[in-house]
C-alpha cells in the first residue's frame, strides 16, 4: 500500500516550490478545462501543485471533487519524469463529471510526457543559422 501513497514530498508546498515552476515553465500542455505548466526538478520524483481560482469553479465541493481526482490520477501515474507540475483549472470545470475528468486528466498526463521526452531528446545548444546567412556567404 505504501507504493500508492500521496507523501508530502510529492506536492509543491511552499510559494517559492510555485513560483520557481511560473518563473521557468518549460512545458505547458493546454486542455479546454486544464493548463499543467512544469519544469524539471532534481529529486528524481514528480511533484505536483494545484491552483483552481473561484471565478472558475464557484462552489468548494466542485473544487474540492477536481482536486482529489487530481491527486488520485497523480498518484497512480507513478513513472511521471522528475518535474515540479502545476495544474491550473479553467471555465467549464464545474459542468464535467468525474469520468470526464479523470480522461482528461490521463490524456494530459500522456501528453506531458511525450513532450518531456521530446524536451529531453532535442539538444539543449543547438546552433541556429539565421535565413540567408549560410556558410561562405556574407
Amino acid at each position: 500500500m505504501k507504493a500508492l501513497s500521496f507523501p508530502k514530498s510529492h506536492r509543491l508546498l511552499k510559494p517559492a516550490d510555485y513560483g520557481k515552476v511560473f518563473d521557468d515553465v518549460q512545458l505547458k500542455v493546454p486542455h479546454r478545462n486544464f493548463l499543467i505548466l512544469a519544469t524539471p526538478n532534481s529529486l528524481g520524483h514528480a511533484r505536483v501543485g494545484l491552483i483552481f481560482a473561484k471565478k472558475n469553479l464557484k462552489l468548494a465541493v466542485q473544487r474540492n471533487r477536481v482536486k482529489r481526482r487530481i491527486r488520485e490520477t497523480f498518484r497512480l501515474k507513478q513513472q511521471l519524469p522528475a518535474l515540479d507540475i502545476i495544474v491550473l483549472g479553467r471555465q467549464g470545470l464545474a459542468q464535467l463529471d468525474n469520468n470526464q475528468v479523470n480522461l482528461a486528466l490521463l490524456d494530459l498526463w500522456q501528453r506531458l510526457e511525450r513532450k518531456y521526452s521530446k524536451l529531453q531528446s532535442t539538444p539543449a545548444s543547438v546552433a541556429l543559422i539565421p535565413l540567408g546567412k549560410a556558410e561562405g556567404t556574407e
